[in-house]
């Protein structure tokens, strides 16, 4: 009966990784692109709220009044 090379089982080893990890990968773009069907489209522009969080902008007097 012929043994097994140590370097033919580190090859298989190899390939089935490089295998789980295309599947893994197949996977998370899936799941991203599932993802991203569901955000609704952003415009680029920064909202009111946006620029006040960053302090950018100092909020409006008129709004914390109300």
């Amino acid at each position: 009966m012929a043994r097994a090379s140590r370097m033919s089982v580190l090859k298989r080893k190899r390939e089935s990784e490089k295998a789980e990890k295309s599947a893994r990968k197949r996977e998370m773009r899936e799941v991203e692109k599932d993802i991203a069907e569901k955000k609704e489209p952003h415009s680029g522009e920064a909202t009111q709220d946006d620029l006040e969080a960053y302090g950018l902008v100092q909020p409006d007097e008129d709004e914390e009044d109300v």
